[in-house]
């Protein structure tokens, strides 16, 4: 049997809380019986959304009570020190003092990401975590480091994601030797910004990763590495661009199909194959993006996450544990 795994689910966290988190929870241990899961935030909430469910393995799903709740557009630095019983810092705290293994928040993004630096901490020797959401491609996904987590980086943080993120690929997703490109403006070495300049050569001289170059953005989606690097500035603009133009499409294929009878019956007989080929891309299958680095695992999803993006993320953690991720990362690191 695999080794069981405590994840903590911040219940409070999200547009669609505490609904779609409890959901979340109910299906992942009913999916699979290696995950308990600890459902944080206000305890007569959480519960009156568990009695809509029967058949819930009881002794793999718990509550704990956390009277406050951070929202999205506190500043989280001062949401962190001032509410000390909110989901987010209480979760946070059950990584901490390892009573779990993991945590998993669809709330506000600043919190997870100063929670997690402060509460749960980094690795030894880890300068900076990334934030590292895997993307879906034409060749299957990628893993995009970093996505929000450092806006200004430097180029040491910037090989620390690359071989963090290799760590991930090979053991999370099974990419042998795993392709890792950092995110530039050409193809050529030459090119880039002043950061882009001054990390090339340095992955280059990494022994320990497998660097092909430079990737152009408009290659990420054909799969072109399988580890794309770059500081958040940039990966935040990318992730939102690729998240807008998916639903931009398929919005305006929907209309397009019902312009006209034709359409309409042409609508009909695609759709099987269209569906098929768009679950390929939904980036709900893949859960959330984790924070690499810190001494337990910390993931964040959308905030306009449903039952099935939390699920993942909780899948994800499973997985990151049971593979040893945290430990491969010190390892490899040489901390």
């Amino acid at each position: 049997m695999a080794e069981m795994v405590t994840v903590v689910l911040d219940a409070m966290g999200g547009d669609y809380a505490p609904h779609e988190p409890v959901l979340a929870a109910v299906e992942a241990v009913k999916e699979r019986d290696d995950i308990r899961v600890i459902l944080v935030g206000r305890e007569e909430l959480i519960r009156e959304e568990l009695k809509k469910y029967s058949d819930i393995p009881k002794n793999r799903i718990r509550i704990e009570n956390a009277t406050e709740v951070i929202e999205m557009a506190e500043p989280p630095v001062m949401a962190i020190r001032g509410k000390k019983d909110s989901s987010i810092v209480v979760g946070l705290n059950k990584v901490r003092h390892g009573e779990a293994d993991a945590f998993v928040s669809s709330g506000s993004t600043g919190a997870v990401l100063v929670g997690g630096q402060v509460i749960v901490g980094r690795i030894k020797g880890v300068e900076r975590p990334p934030l590292a959401p895997l993307i879906p491609t034409t060749k299957g996904v990628s893993l995009l480091v970093d996505c929000g987590a450092n806006v200004d980086a430097r180029p040491s943080h910037l090989v620390q994601f690359a071989k963090m993120g290799s760590i991930y690929m090979k053991n999370i997703v099974g990419v042998e030797n795993p392709r890792v490109a950092i995110v530039n403006i050409g193809a050529e070495e030459e090119k880039g910004n002043a950061l882009v300049k001054e990390t090339f050569p340095l992955l280059k001289e990494c022994s320990d990763i497998n660097f092909i170059g430079s990737i152009e953005a408009r290659d990420i989606l054909e799969g072109g590495a399988d580890v794309i690097v770059c500081e958040a500035f940039t990966g935040n603009i990318i992730i939102k661009l690729i998240e807008g133009v998916a639903k931009t499409l398929v919005g305006e294929i929907k209309k397009g199909m019902m312009t006209s009878v034709k359409s309409k019956v042409g609508g009909l007989l695609v759709k099987p194959a269209l569906k098929k080929t768009l679950a390929r891309f939904d980036a709900s299958e893949h859960g959330g993006a984790p924070l690499l680095g810190l001494k337990g695992l910390v993931v964040k999803t959308h905030g306009s996450a449903k039952a099935k993006e939390i699920k993942h993320g909780i899948f994800q953690c499973a997985e990151f544990k049971q593979q040893r991720i945290n430990e491969q990362i010190a390892e490899n690191l040489h901390i």
